[in-house]
Protein backbone atom coordinates (compact mmCIF):
# COMPACT_ATOMS: atom_id res chain seq x y z
CA UNK A 1 0.00 0.00 0.00
CA UNK A 2 2.39 2.37 0.92
CA UNK A 3 4.03 2.40 -3.04
CA UNK A 4 1.13 4.35 -4.02
CA UNK A 5 0.31 7.83 -2.98
CA UNK A 6 -2.81 9.13 -1.24
CA UNK A 7 -4.43 12.55 -1.63
CA UNK A 8 -7.52 13.89 0.29
CA UNK A 9 -9.44 16.90 -1.26
CA UNK A 10 -11.53 18.45 1.64
CA UNK A 11 -14.40 21.40 1.55
CA UNK A 12 -15.39 24.02 4.38
CA UNK A 13 -17.25 27.14 4.38
CA UNK A 14 -19.75 26.34 1.89
CA UNK A 15 -20.79 23.09 -0.41
CA UNK A 16 -20.43 24.13 -4.04
CA UNK A 17 -16.84 25.38 -4.64
CA UNK A 18 -15.76 22.86 -7.31
CA UNK A 19 -13.97 20.40 -5.02
CA UNK A 20 -14.28 18.18 -8.21
CA UNK A 21 -13.21 20.56 -10.64
CA UNK A 22 -10.08 20.87 -7.87
CA UNK A 23 -9.42 16.97 -8.08
CA UNK A 24 -9.79 17.12 -11.29
CA UNK A 25 -7.21 19.24 -12.55
CA UNK A 26 -5.04 18.33 -10.56
CA UNK A 27 -5.53 14.77 -11.65
CA UNK A 28 -4.60 15.80 -15.23
CA UNK A 29 -1.81 17.82 -14.08
CA UNK A 30 -0.30 14.73 -12.33
CA UNK A 31 -0.92 12.04 -15.93
CA UNK A 32 0.45 15.06 -17.49
CA UNK A 33 3.81 14.30 -15.62
CA UNK A 34 3.11 11.18 -16.39
CA UNK A 35 1.80 9.44 -13.39
CA UNK A 36 -0.89 7.01 -13.12
CA UNK A 37 -4.07 8.69 -11.30
CA UNK A 38 -7.39 7.76 -10.52
CA UNK A 39 -10.01 9.70 -8.07
CA UNK A 40 -12.76 8.58 -5.73
CA UNK A 41 -15.73 10.79 -4.44
CA UNK A 42 -16.98 9.66 -0.63
CA UNK A 43 -20.50 10.72 -0.13
CA UNK A 44 -22.11 11.41 3.53
CA UNK A 45 -25.56 11.15 2.41
CA UNK A 46 -27.42 7.89 3.38
CA UNK A 47 -28.15 6.45 0.32
CA UNK A 48 -26.86 3.44 -0.76
CA UNK A 49 -25.93 5.42 -4.16
CA UNK A 50 -27.59 8.12 -6.41
CA UNK A 51 -30.06 6.35 -8.43
CA UNK A 52 -33.19 6.63 -6.64
CA UNK A 53 -32.35 10.39 -5.98
CA UNK A 54 -34.50 13.16 -8.10
CA UNK A 55 -32.15 15.26 -10.36
CA UNK A 56 -33.39 18.26 -8.85
CA UNK A 57 -31.94 16.88 -5.70
CA UNK A 58 -28.47 15.32 -6.89
CA UNK A 59 -28.22 16.80 -10.76
CA UNK A 60 -27.61 14.23 -13.15
CA UNK A 61 -27.09 10.81 -11.91
CA UNK A 62 -23.54 9.32 -14.10
CA UNK A 63 -23.40 5.64 -15.02
CA UNK A 64 -19.87 3.66 -15.20
CA UNK A 65 -19.28 0.41 -17.62
CA UNK A 66 -19.59 -1.51 -15.01
CA UNK A 67 -23.11 -0.55 -14.32
CA UNK A 68 -22.71 1.67 -10.95
CA UNK A 69 -24.59 4.35 -10.44
CA UNK A 70 -22.95 7.43 -9.24
CA UNK A 71 -22.41 10.93 -8.35
CA UNK A 72 -21.94 13.65 -11.49
CA UNK A 73 -18.68 14.67 -10.31
CA UNK A 74 -17.08 11.14 -11.86
CA UNK A 75 -18.20 12.72 -14.71
CA UNK A 76 -15.55 15.66 -14.56
CA UNK A 77 -12.93 12.85 -13.74
CA UNK A 78 -13.14 10.89 -16.84
CA UNK A 79 -13.99 14.20 -18.82
CA UNK A 80 -10.78 15.42 -17.27
CA UNK A 81 -8.69 12.20 -17.15
CA UNK A 82 -9.81 10.24 -19.78
CA UNK A 83 -9.69 7.52 -17.61
CA UNK A 84 -12.62 5.16 -16.70
CA UNK A 85 -14.13 4.96 -13.42
CA UNK A 86 -16.03 2.23 -12.04
CA UNK A 87 -17.87 1.56 -8.50
CA UNK A 88 -14.89 1.85 -6.36
CA UNK A 89 -14.88 5.49 -7.27
CA UNK A 90 -18.07 5.86 -5.51
CA UNK A 91 -18.55 5.33 -2.07
CA UNK A 92 -21.61 6.89 0.41
CA UNK A 93 -22.80 6.35 3.61
CA UNK A 94 -25.58 4.26 2.87
CA UNK A 95 -23.06 1.47 1.45
CA UNK A 96 -20.73 1.96 4.36
CA UNK A 97 -23.27 1.24 6.94
CA UNK A 98 -24.71 -1.26 4.47
CA UNK A 99 -21.25 -3.15 4.10
CA UNK A 100 -20.95 -3.26 7.98
CA UNK A 101 -24.37 -4.43 9.09
CA UNK A 102 -23.89 -6.97 6.18
CA UNK A 103 -20.77 -7.98 8.35
CA UNK A 104 -22.62 -8.49 11.49
CA UNK A 105 -25.01 -10.21 10.69
CA UNK A 106 -22.72 -12.64 9.26
CA UNK A 107 -21.15 -12.42 11.98
CA UNK A 108 -17.70 -11.39 11.07
CA UNK A 109 -17.48 -9.26 14.43
CA UNK A 110 -17.35 -11.82 16.61
CA UNK A 111 -20.26 -11.06 18.61
CA UNK A 112 -18.60 -7.24 19.88
CA UNK A 113 -20.21 -4.14 19.87
CA UNK A 114 -20.21 -2.70 16.32
CA UNK A 115 -19.60 0.82 16.52
CA UNK A 116 -18.49 4.12 14.58
CA UNK A 117 -14.93 3.41 15.53
CA UNK A 118 -13.35 1.44 14.68
CA UNK A 119 -16.09 -0.78 12.61
CA UNK A 120 -17.49 1.90 10.61
CA UNK A 121 -13.75 3.86 10.22
CA UNK A 122 -12.21 0.70 9.21
CA UNK A 123 -14.58 0.14 6.37
CA UNK A 124 -14.40 3.61 5.23
CA UNK A 125 -10.51 3.44 5.14
CA UNK A 126 -10.86 -0.28 3.40
CA UNK A 127 -12.29 1.92 0.63
CA UNK A 128 -10.39 4.40 0.65
CA UNK A 129 -7.24 1.96 -0.22
CA UNK A 130 -9.39 -0.38 -2.67
CA UNK A 131 -8.23 1.53 -6.05
CA UNK A 132 -4.53 1.73 -4.35
CA UNK A 133 -4.16 -2.16 -3.71
CA UNK A 134 -4.82 -2.70 -7.50
CA UNK A 135 -1.10 -1.81 -8.31
CA UNK A 136 -2.84 0.35 -11.43
CA UNK A 137 -1.97 3.68 -9.96
CA UNK A 138 0.63 5.85 -8.43
CA UNK A 139 -2.06 8.60 -6.93
CA UNK A 140 -5.29 7.82 -5.49
CA UNK A 141 -7.13 11.41 -5.05
CA UNK A 142 -9.96 10.91 -2.59
CA UNK A 143 -12.78 13.64 -2.45
CA UNK A 144 -14.92 14.19 0.96
CA UNK A 145 -18.17 15.24 -0.14
CA UNK A 146 -20.17 17.94 2.19
CA UNK A 147 -18.28 20.47 4.27
CA UNK A 148 -16.09 20.18 7.28
CA UNK A 149 -18.40 20.32 10.46
CA UNK A 150 -21.30 18.66 8.64
CA UNK A 151 -22.30 16.12 11.39
CA UNK A 152 -22.67 13.71 8.44
CA UNK A 153 -19.41 13.91 7.11
CA UNK A 154 -17.74 13.23 10.83
CA UNK A 155 -16.96 9.17 10.37
CA UNK A 156 -14.99 10.08 6.93
CA UNK A 157 -13.18 12.91 8.46
CA UNK A 158 -12.14 10.44 11.38
CA UNK A 159 -10.69 7.83 8.75
CA UNK A 160 -8.53 10.74 6.89
CA UNK A 161 -6.78 11.44 10.15
CA UNK A 162 -6.36 7.72 10.73
CA UNK A 163 -5.28 7.12 7.26
CA UNK A 164 -2.28 9.82 7.95
CA UNK A 165 -0.86 7.07 10.61
CA UNK A 166 -1.60 4.12 8.61
CA UNK A 167 0.09 5.54 4.50
CA UNK A 168 3.03 7.45 6.68
CA UNK A 169 4.03 11.22 6.60
CA UNK A 170 5.15 11.27 2.68
CA UNK A 171 2.07 9.32 1.52
CA UNK A 172 -0.40 11.24 2.37
CA UNK A 173 -1.75 14.91 1.86
CA UNK A 174 -4.69 16.69 2.62
CA UNK A 175 -5.64 19.64 0.42
CA UNK A 176 -8.74 21.81 1.62
CA UNK A 177 -10.92 24.12 -0.34
CA UNK A 178 -12.43 26.79 1.08
CA UNK A 179 -14.08 30.24 0.19
CA UNK A 180 -12.32 33.64 0.25
CA UNK A 181 -15.93 36.07 0.03
CA UNK A 182 -15.29 39.44 -0.89
CA UNK A 183 -17.46 41.84 0.86
CA UNK A 184 -17.86 44.70 -1.74
CA UNK A 185 -19.41 47.48 1.21
CA UNK A 186 -15.97 47.05 2.64
CA UNK A 187 -13.93 46.32 -0.34
CA UNK A 188 -12.71 43.66 1.63
CA UNK A 189 -11.84 40.07 1.15
CA UNK A 190 -11.93 38.24 4.48
CA UNK A 191 -10.13 35.55 5.71
CA UNK A 192 -12.39 34.54 9.13
CA UNK A 193 -14.10 31.90 7.32
CA UNK A 194 -11.83 29.49 6.07
CA UNK A 195 -9.68 30.87 9.54
CA UNK A 196 -12.75 29.04 11.19
CA UNK A 197 -12.91 26.22 8.53
CA UNK A 198 -9.30 24.81 9.04
CA UNK A 199 -9.93 25.46 12.83
CA UNK A 200 -12.77 22.21 12.91
CA UNK A 201 -10.59 20.45 10.61
CA UNK A 202 -7.86 20.82 13.38
CA UNK A 203 -10.46 19.97 16.02
CA UNK A 204 -10.81 16.75 14.10
CA UNK A 205 -7.25 16.28 14.02
CA UNK A 206 -6.01 17.08 10.40
CA UNK A 207 -3.89 19.54 9.59
CA UNK A 208 -4.14 21.14 6.08
CA UNK A 209 -0.83 20.50 4.06
CA UNK A 210 -2.17 22.88 1.14
CA UNK A 211 -5.23 25.83 1.10
CA UNK A 212 -7.07 25.85 -2.13
CA UNK A 213 -8.60 29.83 -2.05
CA UNK A 214 -11.71 30.18 -3.88
CA UNK A 215 -11.74 33.54 -4.79
CA UNK A 216 -13.81 36.24 -7.30
CA UNK A 217 -11.00 38.82 -6.35
CA UNK A 218 -7.00 38.33 -6.96
CA UNK A 219 -5.51 37.39 -3.23
CA UNK A 220 -3.19 39.87 -2.84
CA UNK A 221 0.44 39.10 -0.57
CA UNK A 222 -0.69 39.99 2.63
CA UNK A 223 -3.80 37.57 2.51
CA UNK A 224 -1.71 35.15 1.46
CA UNK A 225 0.95 35.69 4.48
CA UNK A 226 -2.37 36.27 6.59
CA UNK A 227 -3.77 32.67 5.70
CA UNK A 228 -0.34 31.20 5.93
CA UNK A 229 0.04 32.12 9.74
CA UNK A 230 -3.43 31.67 11.05
CA UNK A 231 -3.79 28.30 9.30
CA UNK A 232 -0.56 27.01 10.15
CA UNK A 233 0.32 26.16 6.46
CA UNK A 234 3.74 26.98 4.18
CA UNK A 235 3.12 30.14 2.35
CA UNK A 236 3.97 28.79 -0.99
CA UNK A 237 0.85 25.83 -0.41
CA UNK A 238 -2.10 29.08 -0.12
CA UNK A 239 -3.19 28.38 -3.98
CA UNK A 240 -5.57 30.60 -4.98
CA UNK A 241 -8.34 29.57 -7.23
CA UNK A 242 -10.27 32.06 -9.29
CA UNK A 243 -13.40 31.96 -11.03
CA UNK A 244 -12.59 30.55 -14.37
CA UNK A 245 -14.16 31.47 -18.15
CA UNK A 246 -14.80 27.57 -18.35
CA UNK A 247 -13.84 24.62 -16.00
CA UNK A 248 -11.48 23.33 -18.32
CA UNK A 249 -9.41 26.72 -17.95
CA UNK A 250 -9.15 25.14 -13.77
CA UNK A 251 -6.04 22.86 -14.80
CA UNK A 252 -3.95 25.81 -16.27
CA UNK A 253 -4.30 27.82 -13.88
CA UNK A 254 -3.73 25.53 -10.93
CA UNK A 255 -0.62 24.85 -12.94
CA UNK A 256 0.21 28.42 -12.92
CA UNK A 257 0.21 28.54 -9.08
CA UNK A 258 2.00 25.06 -8.67
CA UNK A 259 -0.55 22.84 -7.12
CA UNK A 260 1.12 19.99 -8.90
CA UNK A 261 4.36 21.33 -7.64
CA UNK A 262 3.73 21.67 -4.06
CA UNK A 263 1.79 17.85 -4.44
CA UNK A 264 4.62 16.59 -5.85
CA UNK A 265 7.37 18.23 -3.27
CA UNK A 266 5.39 16.94 -0.41
CA UNK A 267 4.89 13.30 -1.61
CA UNK A 268 8.47 13.21 -2.38
CA UNK A 269 8.14 12.49 -6.14
CA UNK A 270 9.93 13.41 -9.22
CA UNK A 271 9.13 16.67 -10.76
CA UNK A 272 11.50 17.89 -13.18
CA UNK A 273 9.73 17.59 -16.42
CA UNK A 274 7.13 20.01 -16.81
CA UNK A 275 3.56 18.41 -17.55
CA UNK A 276 2.80 17.69 -21.40
CA UNK A 277 -0.28 19.79 -21.77
CA UNK A 278 -0.21 20.92 -25.43
CA UNK A 279 -3.26 19.10 -26.08
CA UNK A 280 -5.15 20.71 -23.51
CA UNK A 281 -4.00 24.26 -24.49
CA UNK A 282 -5.35 23.24 -28.63
CA UNK A 283 -8.51 22.23 -26.81
CA UNK A 284 -9.06 25.66 -25.42
CA UNK A 285 -7.60 27.49 -27.84
CA UNK A 286 -10.15 25.93 -30.44
CA UNK A 287 -13.15 26.14 -27.71
CA UNK A 288 -12.33 30.28 -27.27
CA UNK A 289 -11.95 30.81 -30.72
CA UNK A 290 -14.94 29.08 -32.56
CA UNK A 291 -15.12 29.76 -36.69
CA UNK A 292 -18.72 28.63 -36.54
CA UNK A 293 -22.26 29.27 -34.58
CA UNK A 294 -24.94 27.14 -33.54
CA UNK A 295 -28.45 26.99 -31.35
CA UNK A 296 -29.34 23.89 -30.40
CA UNK A 297 -32.54 23.19 -28.32
CA UNK A 298 -32.49 21.49 -25.18
CA UNK A 299 -35.67 19.40 -24.45
CA UNK A 300 -36.54 18.28 -20.97
CA UNK A 301 -38.00 18.25 -18.03
CA UNK A 302 -35.09 19.30 -15.50
CA UNK A 303 -34.40 22.12 -17.27
CA UNK A 304 -34.55 24.39 -14.70
CA UNK A 305 -31.54 22.87 -13.12
CA UNK A 306 -29.01 22.17 -15.68
CA UNK A 307 -26.97 19.61 -14.13
CA UNK A 308 -29.55 17.23 -14.65
CA UNK A 309 -28.01 16.84 -18.04
CA UNK A 310 -24.36 18.00 -17.03
CA UNK A 311 -23.04 15.59 -19.26
CA UNK A 312 -24.88 16.38 -22.08
CA UNK A 313 -23.75 19.95 -21.97
CA UNK A 314 -20.22 19.34 -21.45
CA UNK A 315 -20.38 16.48 -24.61
CA UNK A 316 -21.60 19.88 -27.04
CA UNK A 317 -18.54 21.46 -25.12
CA UNK A 318 -16.30 18.70 -26.22
CA UNK A 319 -17.64 18.25 -30.13
CA UNK A 320 -18.41 21.80 -30.50
CA UNK A 321 -14.47 22.68 -29.83
CA UNK A 322 -13.38 19.95 -32.35
CA UNK A 323 -15.08 21.45 -34.80
CA UNK A 324 -14.23 24.92 -33.70
CA UNK A 325 -17.89 25.52 -33.08
CA UNK A 326 -19.54 27.27 -30.46
CA UNK A 327 -22.68 25.72 -29.28
CA UNK A 328 -25.61 27.63 -27.53
CA UNK A 329 -27.82 25.52 -25.66
CA UNK A 330 -31.29 26.46 -25.19
CA UNK A 331 -32.99 25.20 -22.42
CA UNK A 332 -36.35 24.08 -23.12
CA UNK A 333 -38.77 23.02 -20.02
CA UNK A 334 -41.04 20.04 -22.47
CA UNK A 335 -43.73 20.97 -20.29
CA UNK A 336 -44.26 24.67 -22.39
CA UNK A 337 -44.44 22.86 -25.74
CA UNK A 338 -47.78 22.31 -27.27
CA UNK A 339 -49.11 21.94 -31.09
CA UNK A 340 -49.77 25.57 -30.85
CA UNK A 341 -46.26 27.22 -29.28
CA UNK A 342 -43.76 24.51 -30.76
CA UNK A 343 -43.13 26.26 -34.18
CA UNK A 344 -42.64 29.91 -31.75
CA UNK A 345 -40.59 27.68 -29.70
CA UNK A 346 -38.41 25.96 -31.86
CA UNK A 347 -38.30 27.03 -35.05
CA UNK A 348 -35.46 29.64 -34.50
CA UNK A 349 -33.16 26.93 -33.62
CA UNK A 350 -30.25 24.67 -35.60
CA UNK A 351 -30.86 21.95 -34.25
CA UNK A 352 -32.85 20.11 -31.15
CA UNK A 353 -32.12 17.40 -28.28
CA UNK A 354 -34.82 15.89 -26.78
CA UNK A 355 -33.23 14.51 -23.00
CA UNK A 356 -33.23 11.29 -21.37
CA UNK A 357 -35.89 11.22 -18.14
CA UNK A 358 -38.32 8.87 -16.48
CA UNK A 359 -41.85 9.16 -15.83
CA UNK A 360 -44.54 10.63 -17.85
CA UNK A 361 -44.24 14.25 -17.08
CA UNK A 362 -43.47 16.45 -20.30
CA UNK A 363 -44.11 13.67 -22.62
CA UNK A 364 -46.11 14.98 -24.47
CA UNK A 365 -44.10 18.21 -25.50
CA UNK A 366 -41.18 15.85 -26.07
CA UNK A 367 -43.95 14.04 -28.84
CA UNK A 368 -44.89 17.30 -30.17
CA UNK A 369 -41.12 18.67 -30.71
CA UNK A 370 -39.83 15.43 -32.44
CA UNK A 371 -42.96 16.17 -34.86
CA UNK A 372 -41.83 19.38 -35.42
CA UNK A 373 -38.15 19.08 -36.28
CA UNK A 374 -39.02 15.56 -38.36
CA UNK A 375 -41.72 17.72 -40.42
CA UNK A 376 -39.42 20.23 -41.02
CA UNK A 377 -36.23 18.92 -41.18
CA UNK A 378 -34.18 20.12 -38.24
CA UNK A 379 -31.84 17.96 -37.04
CA UNK A 380 -32.42 15.92 -34.16
CA UNK A 381 -31.18 14.01 -31.71
CA UNK A 382 -32.75 11.70 -28.99
CA UNK A 383 -31.10 9.77 -26.68
CA UNK A 384 -32.62 6.99 -24.02
CA UNK A 385 -36.52 8.82 -23.30
CA UNK A 386 -35.89 10.90 -26.55
CA UNK A 387 -35.11 8.07 -28.55
CA UNK A 388 -38.42 6.08 -26.85
CA UNK A 389 -40.52 9.65 -27.84
CA UNK A 390 -39.22 9.57 -31.85
CA UNK A 391 -40.44 6.17 -31.73
CA UNK A 392 -44.01 6.69 -30.13
CA UNK A 393 -44.25 10.01 -32.47
CA UNK A 394 -43.60 8.14 -35.49
CA UNK A 395 -46.09 5.21 -34.55
CA UNK A 396 -48.59 8.11 -34.26
CA UNK A 397 -48.20 10.35 -37.25
CA UNK A 398 -46.42 7.94 -39.70
CA UNK A 399 -47.65 4.64 -38.70
CA UNK A 400 -51.10 5.89 -37.88
CA UNK A 401 -51.69 4.27 -34.36
CA UNK A 402 -52.80 7.07 -32.56
CA UNK A 403 -52.79 5.64 -29.24
CA UNK A 404 -49.45 4.21 -29.47
CA UNK A 405 -47.23 5.11 -26.23
CA UNK A 406 -44.64 3.32 -24.03
CA UNK A 407 -46.58 1.30 -21.58
CA UNK A 408 -44.40 3.18 -19.00
CA UNK A 409 -46.68 6.01 -19.64
CA UNK A 410 -49.84 4.12 -20.52
CA UNK A 411 -49.89 0.53 -19.37
CA UNK A 412 -53.49 0.16 -21.55
CA UNK A 413 -52.46 1.07 -24.89
CA UNK A 414 -53.00 -1.12 -27.51
CA UNK A 415 -50.20 -0.54 -29.51
CA UNK A 416 -46.92 -0.65 -26.84
CA UNK A 417 -43.98 0.30 -29.24
CA UNK A 418 -41.82 0.60 -26.39
CA UNK A 419 -42.57 -2.03 -23.95
CA UNK A 420 -41.00 -3.29 -20.19
CA UNK A 421 -38.44 -5.73 -20.87
CA UNK A 422 -39.67 -9.52 -19.37
CA UNK A 423 -36.89 -9.93 -16.31
CA UNK A 424 -37.99 -6.27 -15.43
CA UNK A 425 -41.84 -7.22 -14.74
CA UNK A 426 -41.17 -8.83 -11.83
CA UNK A 427 -38.81 -6.25 -10.27
CA UNK A 428 -40.23 -4.35 -7.18
CA UNK A 429 -37.37 -2.35 -6.06
CA UNK A 430 -35.87 0.32 -7.61
CA UNK A 431 -32.67 0.85 -6.85
CA UNK A 432 -29.70 -0.43 -8.93
CA UNK A 433 -32.36 -2.91 -10.97
CA UNK A 434 -32.14 -1.31 -14.65
CA UNK A 435 -30.28 -1.89 -17.21
CA UNK A 436 -26.87 -0.57 -16.36
CA UNK A 437 -23.59 -0.11 -17.73
CA UNK A 438 -22.00 -0.92 -20.76
CA UNK A 439 -23.29 -3.46 -23.41
CA UNK A 440 -22.28 -3.89 -27.16
CA UNK A 441 -24.13 -2.66 -30.06
CA UNK A 442 -23.46 -3.70 -33.53
CA UNK A 443 -23.71 -0.77 -36.50
CA UNK A 444 -25.57 -1.41 -40.13
CA UNK A 445 -22.84 0.13 -42.21
CA UNK A 446 -25.53 2.34 -44.43
CA UNK A 447 -26.18 4.58 -41.74
CA UNK A 448 -25.27 7.81 -39.90
CA UNK A 449 -24.19 5.95 -37.18
CA UNK A 450 -21.29 3.65 -38.68
CA UNK A 451 -20.07 7.10 -40.82
CA UNK A 452 -19.75 8.53 -36.57
CA UNK A 453 -18.13 5.76 -35.22
CA UNK A 454 -16.19 4.51 -37.99
CA UNK A 455 -16.53 0.73 -36.76
CA UNK A 456 -19.63 -1.96 -36.50
CA UNK A 457 -18.86 -2.77 -33.08
CA UNK A 458 -19.42 -0.13 -30.42
CA UNK A 459 -19.81 -0.05 -26.54
CA UNK A 460 -22.23 2.08 -24.88
CA UNK A 461 -23.72 2.66 -21.24
CA UNK A 462 -27.10 2.16 -20.86
CA UNK A 463 -29.84 3.55 -17.69
CA UNK A 464 -33.27 2.47 -18.48
CA UNK A 465 -36.20 -0.35 -18.38
CA UNK A 466 -38.35 0.07 -21.19
CA UNK A 467 -36.71 -0.92 -24.78
CA UNK A 468 -38.34 -0.96 -28.34
CA UNK A 469 -40.63 -3.06 -29.17
CA UNK A 470 -39.63 -5.51 -31.81
CA UNK A 471 -43.06 -6.47 -32.86
CA UNK A 472 -43.19 -3.33 -34.65
CA UNK A 473 -39.61 -3.02 -36.00
CA UNK A 474 -40.76 -4.57 -39.55
CA UNK A 475 -44.27 -1.68 -39.51
CA UNK A 476 -41.02 0.72 -38.75
CA UNK A 477 -38.46 0.03 -41.16
CA UNK A 478 -40.90 -0.19 -43.88
CA UNK A 479 -42.21 3.49 -43.18
CA UNK A 480 -38.50 4.85 -42.97
CA UNK A 481 -37.67 4.53 -39.11
CA UNK A 482 -34.36 2.10 -39.50
CA UNK A 483 -32.92 0.47 -36.55
CA UNK A 484 -29.22 1.13 -37.44
CA UNK A 485 -27.89 -0.81 -34.01
CA UNK A 486 -28.72 -4.14 -32.76
CA UNK A 487 -27.63 -5.45 -29.38
CA UNK A 488 -26.05 -9.14 -30.86
CA UNK A 489 -27.53 -11.34 -27.64
CA UNK A 490 -30.60 -9.97 -27.00
CA UNK A 491 -31.83 -8.70 -30.33
CA UNK A 492 -32.91 -5.33 -28.87
CA UNK A 493 -32.67 -1.84 -30.79
CA UNK A 494 -30.20 0.67 -29.31
CA UNK A 495 -30.29 3.27 -32.41
CA UNK A 496 -32.60 4.07 -34.50
CA UNK A 497 -32.64 6.69 -37.80
CA UNK A 498 -35.29 8.14 -40.50
CA UNK A 499 -34.23 8.27 -43.71
CA UNK A 500 -34.33 11.31 -45.97
CA UNK A 501 -33.32 13.48 -43.85
CA UNK A 502 -30.67 15.99 -42.40
CA UNK A 503 -30.34 14.20 -39.52
CA UNK A 504 -32.76 12.13 -37.40
CA UNK A 505 -30.84 9.59 -34.96
CA UNK A 506 -32.06 8.26 -31.64
CA UNK A 507 -29.98 6.09 -29.09
CA UNK A 508 -31.37 3.92 -26.40
CA UNK A 509 -28.02 4.09 -24.43
CA UNK A 510 -26.22 7.72 -23.05
CA UNK A 511 -23.65 8.54 -25.38
CA UNK A 512 -22.71 11.69 -23.37
CA UNK A 513 -21.18 9.48 -20.69
CA UNK A 514 -18.38 8.91 -22.17
CA UNK A 515 -17.42 12.45 -23.98
CA UNK A 516 -14.35 13.57 -23.18
CA UNK A 517 -11.74 16.58 -23.54
CA UNK A 518 -9.36 14.23 -25.35
CA UNK A 519 -12.13 12.15 -26.88
CA UNK A 520 -15.26 13.95 -28.06
CA UNK A 521 -18.33 11.90 -28.67
CA UNK A 522 -18.83 10.48 -32.05
CA UNK A 523 -22.53 11.24 -32.36
CA UNK A 524 -22.41 14.31 -30.44
CA UNK A 525 -19.61 15.19 -33.20
CA UNK A 526 -21.91 14.22 -36.20
CA UNK A 527 -24.65 16.02 -34.76
CA UNK A 528 -22.73 19.68 -34.62
CA UNK A 529 -21.67 18.71 -37.80
CA UNK A 530 -24.53 17.54 -39.62
CA UNK A 531 -26.14 20.83 -38.09
CA UNK A 532 -23.61 22.89 -39.62
CA UNK A 533 -23.75 21.82 -43.22
CA UNK A 534 -27.98 22.31 -42.85
CA UNK A 535 -27.39 25.51 -41.74
CA UNK A 536 -25.06 26.36 -44.87
CA UNK A 537 -27.71 24.89 -47.16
Amino acid sequence: MASTKYIFVTGGVTSSLGKGIIASSLGNLLMARGYRVTIQKFDPYINIDPGTLNPYEHGECYVTDDGAETDLDLGHYERFLNVRTSQANNVTTGRIYHNVITKERRGDYLGKTVQVIPHITDEIKRNFYRLGETGDYDIVITEIGGCVGDIESLPFIEAVRQAKWDLGESNFLVIHLTLIPYLAAAKELKTKPTQHSVKQLLEAGIQPDILVCRSEKPLPSEIRRKLSLFCNVQLNSVIEALDAETIYDVPLMMRKEKLDERVLTKLKLAHKEPPHIDEWRTFLSKLKNPTNEVNIGLVGKYVELPDAYKSIAEAFIHAGAHLECKVNIHWISSETITEKSVKRTLSDLHGVLVAPGFGERGIEGKIEAIRYVRENNIPFFGICLGMQCAVVEFARNVLGFEDAASSEMDKETKHPVIDLMEDQKKITDYGGTMRLGSYECKLKKASKAYQAYKTSTIQERHRHRYEFNNKYLEQMEAAGLKATGINPKSGLVEIVELDNHPYFVGSQFHPELKSTVMNPHPLFVSFIDAIIQNKKN
